[in-house]
This record gives C-alpha cells, structure tokens and sequence, in this order.
C-alpha cells in the first residue's frame, strides 16, 4: 500500500465577538477550527465563550482583545490571528531593561515621552492594521501608534510613567505581534529618504513651466512697439534658467565629472556639456539682444530627465538587498553567570562564557555543548532539511536554531568571529563581485553618438570657418542643442522605471535597473534546492507496506505527538487523526527512535536498525515501524516541491543551462533528474564554500549565471553570480544580500519575468532610433545656422513625449501580454 497526503488550512468567517453569545465553531468537513488563527483544532476542550481556540496561547489574545473592546479585529478578515501554540517564555525581552540597548533602539526621548519603531513581520491585512492602530487601548501607556504597512513597520510613542520600553515589546507580543529585533537594529540607523533630486525637480518643473509661458511671444511674434515687454521677458526667461542650471542640473555634472575622473565617458558627459552650451548661447543672445535664447528647450530637457531617473531610480525601500549576519542575529542572549540567568548584549558576549539557548532560539556564536541534547536546524545556513543531532562535548556552529528543549553552550569564539559570519566574509578576499561590474549598453551607445555629435559640429565649423565665420558660433552651438542625447536617457530611464514598476506590482523586486540588463544578458540558471525549489517545512510523506488499520493510525500518531524530534512533529501532521490519545512507558533513544505503549499495543517508531535490526536498505529519510514486535512498514520523506516547479524547469531547460546545487543529501537526485533532464548539473552535499567556487568556474568559462536560493548558505554564491535572486515566503522577511528578491509565490513565473527584461534592450534601441529620426530633421537647420527657438520648442517636446507614449506603451502593453 502506498498513499500521499499533504495537510492544509482551511478559513472562516466570523463576525464581532462581542455580538453573539451563541456558539461559534468553524467546521471544515469534521475538523473545528481556532476561532482566533483559523488553524485546525484537534477538539473543543480549549474554549471561552463557546468558541473554540486551538491553544491557550491563541484563547489568551481573545481574552485581551474581548476585554479591550477590539474584537472588530475579528469581523474585518477571515482569521486574522496569528497562531500562538509557541508559547513566549517569561523574561524574553529583560534585555530591553538595558539602557545601552534602549538608547539604540529609541528614535526620541523625552522627560514624558518615548518613540521607537518596530519591524513586525506578523502584520499582514486590514485587522492587523485595525489592532495596531488601537493599541492604546491594550496598553494604556501608549499614546498613539502609527502604521506603515508597505514596511510592516509600527511608529509606537508611549508615556515613561505608565510603561516602558519592554512593556511594549511584551504587550505586542501577547497579542501575536512580536517585533523582529535583531543586532542589526543596534547599528547606526539607516540614512532618511534623499529627496534632493525630488526637489531640483520640482525647481525644473516650475522654471520650466513659466519659462514656457514668457516664450510665447517668441514664438508667435511681438509688434515692434511691444519691444520693451519682449526684453523683459527675455530678462524673465534668463533669470529662471539660473536655478536649473544651477541646482537642479547638478546630478549630471557629478556624474559627468565623476566618469570623467576615471577615464569613462558616461551618458551624462555630454548631456551637462549640451546643458551648459545651451545655457552659454541663450545668455549671449539675450546679453546681446539678438535673441531670446533657447531656455525654455534647456529646462525642458533637465526637468524630463530628471523626471526619469527619479523614476528608474525608485527603490523598495521597505526591501534590505544588503543585510550581513547582524540581521539574522537576536539582541542580547541569556549568559549563565554565578547560576543566574542573565542577558547580555551579543557584542558583550565572550569566549568562556556560558550560554543557556532556549527551544527555538538560535545560537549566535561557535561553542561547546556543556548540557542537555541538541537537535539543530541547520537548513537556513548548510541547506541540509533535516535537524543535526549533537551530545554533548560537540562542537556547535553559529546560526542554527535549536529545535527540542534547552540547551547550555560553553562559548569558544567571539560573535564576530563564528562560522556564521564567515559565511558572509567569505568573499571579502577580492571573491566577491564588484559593485559596477556590469556596464550599460546605452554608455556604449552615448559614447558612439557623442563622437558622432562631435564630429559634425568639427566639419560644420570647419565649413563656415572657411565660407562665412560670422555663422560659425550659430551653428556649433545649434548642434549641441540640438543633438543632445537626452533622448537616449529618457528612453532608457522611463523603460527601466516602467519594468521596474510592472515586476515590483508582481513581487519580483530588483535592487535598481542595471539588475535588468544583467538579467537580460544571462544563459545559465543555478537553484539551490531546499528552500528554493522546495519548502523548508512541508515534506510529502507516503507509507509503504503492511496496510494499517485506523486504530493502529491513531495510536501511531499518539506516540509521534509525545516527541517534539521535527520528524515526529510532521507526521503527527500528515496523520490528522484529530484524536489525543494517552500513551504510557514512552521512551526515546537519542538519534534512533521512539517507543511506547498505546491502547494495548507496543509501538516502536524510528531509524530501520532501531525497528527491524537491519540497516536501512533504500535511500531516503524513513520512519519504520513496528507493532507487538511485528514489523509493519516504513514512512519515507521527501521535499515537496513548490507548485508549478517541475512546469518551470522544463520551460527553462528549453532556453539556458540549468544546475541545482544543495547542501542535503542525494535522495532527490532520480527525481530532479527526472525534472531537470540529463543535460542539467546536479550538485549534493555542497558547502557554501563549493557553491561560490561553482559560480566562478561558471563564470571562467563565459557562462552568465543567475543564482537563486534563500539561505546564508547562498550568501557567497549570490554576491559572486552575475544576478543573485533571493527567494523568500514575503518580501519583508530575512533574505542573504541579493541583486534581487523575489516571493516564492511568483518563483513559477521567473521565465515571463527574464523575457520581459530582455525586451528592455529592444524598446530602447526602438526608442533611441525615434529620436534619431528627430536629431537629423534638428541638424538640418543647425549646420546651417538657422535653428529657431520655436523649431527647437517643437522638436525637444515632441521628441520627449513621442518616446514616453513609446517607452511606457511597449513595456506595458508587453507586461499585459504576459499577463503580469
């Protein structure tokens, strides 16, 4: 017999709490549901007035909220709640009591007030929107508290009279929402928004707008007698142009400037250079009284470039595409000093001290196991799925998170110095890739229509230096107005800022718009598996053998629900049989199985030399088990893919070379063969170390390599591929630094994705080709002196518009094809 179950969630709907008195029970086929978090309930002995809660934790947070009058939390969405069976032990947050600690985490500081910001990854609809925003009223005091959901950030002001700053912390957590406080909050705060370039934009825009209006009558023509009205115009046009010149022109001087110091032409050279030019020939016709200049084509182009880059160059910024191990790693740690439990700053932490590491906390730095058992989640940092068993006297590495009970850890080395951290300096020796490694083709581009430019305006000036040089000056100068490759940046910056746009709307979010011509150019796809193709808490589960009778199921699941070893806790959730049954002589052998004796029958669960006495003889993580002595079967886990995966192999696999490099075992090898095909690579057992070696000899070899995984063990690999994506559950949560961060919701349309950035390229060449088509019917009349204001009103205008309708239409009209 063989059969594949996988457990899942249903929802409900339920209205204010403190409407009905009736009872309340959410009933998806035979299975109640939490009133609070939606989760499955295994029966109704843990109630409160008749609703049914799934744990204590979840019925305490009802009780809070009943008693402060919220429970509209509830009627705004379908189990809002967060599930709260991981109970908050007592004394969690006495670190926050630190003063040092407090000044780091503390915006503003008064004699009455405090402000702090928190980072609460919990917070996900309207209800948690609703609760947050009334937490005054749960904690009394608080003064008000202010949400900025796009960050999934709480502004929190509280009185220091009424309660302080750990009383906060606690009262968020009591109502599910803990904040996520890491040692990266201790360090410098990050800078504010810098709206400079908004600013010189809006300069432009204004000085444009009016410089547009005052030319008018340039345009249209002035009565003689109306002479003295145009010169102060004129005087108007050039006062105006001063601040755009001045100050909202200054991005593309230092740029400019910047690329000319080493030794680069970039695309804003010749742009500052066609904006001062234009500038000088303005001024010395108003000067001179032979014109009114061309201010108002100077402004425009500033203001539409500078509308462009700020739209290209907008950022996630709830989103961290550069974090270190410090974000990964918890405050304060509780250190064993004179039998007292004490917490402590990581930084203060030393070697030969004593760490005492609750159930589920992570271990911030290498030490020694002095006390009790440990199973050790490593899937975050090695990519091995399965916990690590260590007895004491065995090493223990920074970043796993214990899985099952406490444990003491003598410390060896500093924080700074744990394995951990080599994971994110294992580059630092020149491994690591460089921050402008990639150049823009459109800077190739601009280099060759520069020289272009410039050649035409050396024959011009040669020409009329030889038949006429009172118009040479005219027409040089009419050339660098007029050729000004500020097409090709608009066209480049509003293309970049529309995809941009489009993939963030999709939550795939890339750290700035060259990630999209380093996406476009790549020809080899390198996954890592767990985590990334698979999810790192959900694993199929199919028995083989012996056909086991329901009450043999339920006892079964009674003796797995008496371990908390994460392998017993999955098939206690594969079995759902709903039932609690009481088990008695339970016995558990470290790192082999469990035993015990469940309604008459002596059940053994375990590794197949614990069951059977014979070593397991097919590959896989399996469960044997045995009843009254009678081998019956085994389970056999396996990593269950994410949906849509093996459709997006295959399509992949038609267009680039395709690798899945991991740090677990070979168990999953006949089937990702199976998936990928024999041309693909398939790497196990890989270190973080082997993983970053494989991206370079990729790379030596002319391979353009997207890497994409989730874990620190990525970290290395992500910085040295040409685009490193970071898969993750929400876009706010934990990911190593990445050119890239993508939802793993969306990870199946990761090919819809790379062709959308590779028609970039296409649009705009298409659109630079338009406004070459503009720069020739310019040049006409400029090599011969003759460009009026009003030709090049026209011209500058329609050439900019013309390309914004095609830019934004191609690229959206592109994204609608590919339904995103």
């Amino acid at each position: 017999m063989k059969l594949v179950s996988r457990a899942g969630r249903g929802a409900g709907y339920f209205s204010r709490c403190f409407l009905h008195s009736m009872a309340q029970t959410t009933i998806t086929g035979t299975k109640l549901q939490c009133y609070h978090c939606g989760e499955p309930s295994p029966d109704d002995s843990i109630k409160a007035d008749d609703k049914v809660f799934c744990c204590q934790g979840c019925k305490m947070v009802y009780g809070i909220l009943n008693q402060t009058g919220l429970c509209d939390y509830y009627s705004l969405n379908e189990n809002p709640g967060i599930s709260q069976r991981i109970t908050i032990r007592k004394d969690k947050f006495a670190f926050l009591d630190d003063e040092k600690i407090q000044a780091r985490l503390i915006t503003f500081k008064d004699e009455n007030q405090v402000h702090v910001t928190f980072y609460l990854p919990q917070m996900h609809c309207s209800s948690c929107l609703y609760l947050l925003e009334n937490l005054h009223r749960v904690n009394k005091g608080v003064v008000s508290s202010r949400v900025n959901f796009t960050r999934k950030e709480v502004d929190i002001a509280f009185l220091t009279g009424e309660t302080s700053l750990r009383g906060v912390v606690e009262t968020l957590a009591s109502i599910g929402y803990e904040p996520y406080i890491s040692l990266n909050d201790l360090k410098e705060k990050r800078p504010p928004i810098n709206r400079s370039m908004v600013y010189q934009l809006g300069v432009a825009g204004f000085c444009f707008g009016n410089i547009m209006l005052m030319s008018f009558p340039e345009y249209l023509g002035i009565d003689a007698q109306e002479t003295g009205l145009r010169t102060v115009f004129r005087w108007g046009n050039f006062v105006l142009a001063l601040p755009v010149l001045l100050y909202s022109a200054l991005p593309f001087y230092t740029s400019s400037w910047k690329s000319l110091r080493h030794k680069f032409l970039n695309i804003d050279a010749p742009i500052a250079l066609a904006i001062i030019i234009t500038f000088i020939r303005s001024a010395w016709e108003v000067l001179s009284g032979e014109g009114g200049g061309y201010f108002d084509s100077m402004t425009g182009i500033v203001f539409f470039m500078l509308a462009g880059r700020i739209l290209q160059d907008k950022t996630y910024r709830q989103l961290s595409f550069e974090r270190d191990y410090t974000s990964y790693f918890p405050v304060a740690v509780t250190v064993l000093k004179e039998d007292a439990e004490v917490p402590v700053s990581l930084p203060d932490v030393k070697p030969g001290d004593t760490m005492l590491i609750h159930h589920g906390e992570l271990i911030p730095a290498d030490g020694i196991l002095s006390r009790g058992r440990a199973f050790i989640d490593y899937s975050f940092v090695t990519g091995e799925s399965l916990p690590v068993l260590k007895e004491t006297g065995e090493l223990v590495y920074a970043g796993g998170k214990q899985t099952e009970g406490n444990i003491e850890v003598l410390v060896v080395k500093e924080v700074a110095q744990s394995y951990l951290t080599k994971l994110w300096n294992n580059d630092a020796d020149g491994a690591g890739k460089q921050e402008a490694k990639h150049v823009s083709f459109v800077h190739l581009l601009s280099r060759w229509f520069t020289y272009i430019v410039l050649t035409i305006a050396a024959l011009t000036a040669a020409w009329w230096q030889w038949h006429d040089p009172s118009r040479l000056w005219p027409a040089v100068t009419a050339i660098f107005i007029i050729a000004c490759p500020c097409a090709l940046l608009l066209s480049n910056t509003f293309t970049n800022g529309n995809i941009l746009r489009i993939l963030g709307r999709n939550r795939f979010y890339l750290r700035n718009a060259q990630t999209i011509e380093d996406i476009a150019g790549i020809n080899h796809i390198v996954f890592d598996k767990t985590g990334t193709l698979t999810y790192t808490q959900r694993q199929d589960i199919s028995y083989t053998g012996e056909e086991l009778s329901d009450a043999e199921l339920e006892a079964v699941a009674a003796l797995a629900g008496s371990s908390t070893h994460p392998l017993s806790k999955s098939l206690v959730t594969h079995l759902q049989t709903g039932k609690r049954i009481p088990v008695d002589r339970f016995r558990e052998s470290t790192g082999e199985g469990i035993e015990g004796a469940v309604n008459g029958m002596r059940i053994k669960l375990g590794a197949a030399k614990f069951v059977t006495g014979n070593r397991q003889s097919v590959p896989g993580t399996q469960v044997h088990i045995s009843i009254d002595g009678v081998v019956k079967g085994y389970f056999l886990f396996s990593n269950h893919y994410r949906e849509h995966i093996p459709q997006l192999l295959k399509q992949l696999g038609r267009e680039y070379r395709l690798s899945v490099i991991s740090g677990d075992n070979e168990a999953e090898q006949a089937s990702l063969r199976q998936l990928l095909g024999p041309r693909a690579t398939l790497l196990f057992h890989q270190q973080p170390e082997d993983k970053l070696q494989y991206i370079k000899h990729l790379q030596q070899q002319g391979d353009k390599v997207m890497m994409i995984g989730d874990g620190l063990n990525d970290a290395g690999a992500l910085r040295q591929s040409d685009t490193g994506v970071a898969v993750t559950e929400q876009a706010n949560n934990f990911t190593p630094s990445s050119d890239a961060i993508i939802e793993a919701g969306e990870l199946t349309r990761l090919g819809r994705f790379i062709k959308l950035c590779r028609a970039n390229r296409k649009i705009v060449v298409a659109s630079f080709v338009l406004s070459i088509i503009y720069n020739i019917i310019g040049l006409f009349f400029a090599v011969q002196g003759t460009l009026s204001p009003l030709i090049a009103a026209i011209l500058m205008p329609s050439s900019s518009l013309s390309i914004l309708l095609l830019t934004f239409g191609s690229s959206s009209l592109l994204a609608g094809r590919m339904r995103m």
